[in-house]
């Protein structure tokens, strides 16, 4: 890669930021995949989440299945893995001490577009690749590559669960995801693509919307609350942008002893969440293979790694335009899940177990696997 010598003498000046924004690593410290001492001249990729209220999934899964993907490629190449906790400006900060490091490859789920964009200059500044991973980055020059679900889709798939599962007229609140994410965005207008005609025609009526910082759950419970002490409890359906905000979403509703009556969709396929659909008081959640989207932007980050430029492009299926320029992408399909089809997707794929799932009151309805 270029500019080595010039990352190279800026290692120590960043060391000590390094162990200060390094919210997760992929081992303790001092081990190889760790932030980095003695860098130079290996071989190092930066995969870098932006929060854990976003979703468990990129501790829990994002990152194990990235890591391993990439060793079971090369296991000589060190994984530098952060989680910005919900900061823009920590993620940021991440990015510049990875590239600081040696890292000529940064995957980056984007936590703001600014971060992003800003990650994408200064990795370019110094001859580095960007993989947009799971959201677009945007506000600026475009990632190298995007690896994610079509998010645009998920939100369709919620709405549209809705539209075909509630009465004419019937009453519908919705919990939106961060409102200054890529992918928080997307869920969005997809979702408003499916409803907004419905709610124009009479069909269906918005009784209530909010978006949630960070997807926090905490202030989901809380969004969810007002929404049902504006709408005095008459609410028929909710669209909830994932498990995490569903899980809060069902805890305001039980307080009121509406869990079960209402319609509630999620997205991430939690353990959590097949819960709550097995009790039935979650109705469905969007399925998406992590494992798949991790692998591919291991086989992405790679062939980056190697400079087998051919081979990174050889993995691409389409492209997505950023507002700026057309990415090379690989964009997989989501599955919707509800109590109907939990035992053949992701029990099937092995994504969870009955063990993890049919616990407590969703043990009386658990699928055969």
């Amino acid at each position: 890669m270029h500019h080595r010598t010039v990352r190279a003498g800026l290692i120590v000046a960043l060391t000590a930021l390094t162990a200060l924004t390094a919210c997760g690593t992929t081992k303790k410290a001092g081990t190889a995949d760790t932030a980095a001492k003695g860098n130079a001249g290996k071989k190092v990729v930066a995969f870098l989440m932006p929060c854990s209220t976003c979703a468990d999934r990129f501790e829990s899964k994002d990152k194990p299945y990235f890591i391993q993907a990439v060793h079971d490629l090369d296991p000589d190449i060190q994984v530098i893995a952060n989680n910005a906790q919900g900061s823009g400006d920590t993620q940021l900060q991440q990015a510049e001490a990875a590239l600081t490091n040696g890292a000529s490859v940064v995957v980056m789920s984007p936590m703001t577009a600014q971060a992003g964009a800003s990650t994408v200059d200064k990795a370019k500044a110094v001859g580095a690749s960007v993989v947009a991973y799971d959201g677009m980055i945007t506000g600026g020059a475009a990632p190298d590559y995007y690896v994610s679900f079509d998010n645009e889709t998920v939100g369709k798939m919620q709405a549209q669960y809705l539209a075909d599962h509630l009465a004419p007229g019937a009453t519908v609140a919705m919990i939106n995801g961060a409102a200054d994410s890529a992918p928080g965005q997307a869920f969005k207008k997809g979702a408003h693509d499916v409803l907004d005609p419905l709610f124009a025609s009479g069909k269906l009526k918005k009784g209530y919307e909010a978006d949630t910082p960070n997807f926090d759950p905490a202030k989901g419970q809380q969004e969810m609350e007002q929404a049902l002490t504006t709408l005095q409890d008459k609410v028929d359906g909710v669209l909830v942008a994932n498990d995490g905000l569903a899980n809060s979403v069902v805890t305001a509703l039980t307080a009121r002893h509406l869990n079960g009556k209402v319609l509630v969709t999620g997205q991430d396929a939690t353990d959590p969440g097949l819960q709550l659909i097995l009790e039935g008081n979650q109705s469905m959640t969007v399925y998406k293979s992590i494992k798949a989207e991790a692998e591919a932007a291991a086989k992405i980050a790679v062939a980056l790694v190697h400079q087998k430029a051919a081979d990174a492009k050889a993995v691409a299926t389409g492209s997505t335009n950023n507002g700026t320029a057309d990415v090379p992408s690989v964009l997989l399909t989501p599955v919707s899940v509800d109590k109907t089809n939990v035992a053949g997707t992701v029990l099937k794929d092995g994504f969870t177990t009955t063990d993890k799932i049919c616990v407590g009151a969703a043990a009386a309805n658990c699928p055969k696997s």
